[in-house]
């Protein structure tokens, strides 16, 4: 495994569902095998890269926005940093800058990451019309981490980024590669919402295609670990894809009334015990 210079790369997005919370679980797979290439098609907050520090990396994800701040940030990161030190942080600025859109690629993505930090809970939601619409988060006091911006871009370099489907980078993927899997889903509705509530977000169907796509990543030879929900539905989808774990966690997302009892979330993965 090939270590990068910037070991103090931290994860510079809020997002739900990321998974710092499971690094020492992940890392304790990951030690246990060699690997070559490293592959993360839901990125996401991209905490697994960046803690495994792998210089080979395909990383991709559906979200448009994302993939092009990644990009933007790997590019020319001294401008983006230049324009978030120059925008205030309060309310009036927040939702003065979510009413607008950029042409400018750089300014689109400090937009997105803006607007990431300074919103509720680090929700990415859109309306209908694909426009951006979480509130304000009262995070006033909020001061970028510049030298972290600037570790971020370094651990960018030499990195494929894109923005596709998950089962678009099959080709890529080589024997001894690490395949990194945490599908979008949510699990505050634990059992008896769990399936209509996930279907806008990755549908029963979805599961079955990644179900096929773990299939033909084994018989690359290569290493995966999926993260999912604790659900029937999920253990019965994947149950013949590799040995499952399961953790409990706190829930972190939500409102002020919200539940934030233990939940469950299941790993499942062929490295060897």
């Amino acid at each position: 495994m090939n270590e990068m210079k910037v070991e103090e790369a931290k994860p510079i997005f809020r997002w739900a569902g990321g998974k710092r919370w499971a690094l020492p679980v992940i890392l304790s797979l990951v030690e246990k095998i060699s690997f070559e290439n490293y592959h993360e098609p839901f990125l996401g907050g991209a905490a697994v890269f960046f803690a495994l520090k792998n210089k080979t990396s395909f990383l991709s994800d559906s979200n448009e926005a994302l993939i092009d701040a990644y990009s933007a940030l790997k590019e020319d990161p001294n401008n983006i940093i230049e324009e978030l030190i120059s925008l205030p942080k309060d309310e009036a600025t927040y939702y003065q800058i979510r009413a607008r859109k950029f042409a400018l690629e750089i300014t689109e993505a400090t937009r997105f990451i803006y607007l990431n930090q300074l919103c509720f809970n680090g929700i990415y939601r859109v309306n209908s019309q694909g426009n951006f619409n979480v509130p304000f988060g009262k995070r006033s006091n909020f001061n970028f981490d510049i030298q972290n911006l600037k570790n971020v871009s370094d651990a960018l370099q030499n990195v494929s980024l894109s923005c596709q489907d998950f089962t678009a980078g099959l080709s890529q993927i080589k024997s001894n590669d690490l395949v990194f899997l945490d599908p979008p889903y949510t699990i505050s509705h634990n059992k008896n919402g769990f399936i209509a509530y996930n279907e806008k977000l990755f549908s029963l169907d979805d599961q079955h295609r990644l179900a096929l796509f773990i299939e033909e990543i084994k018989s690359r030879g290569a290493y995966f670990i999926l993260t999912n929900a604790a659900h029937d539905a999920v253990r019965d989808i994947f149950a013949k894809s590799g040995r499952a774990i399961q953790l409990s966690r706190k829930s972190l997302i939500g409102g002020t009334n919200a539940s934030r009892g233990d939940y469950q979330e299941l790993f499942f993965t062929n490295i060897p015990k």
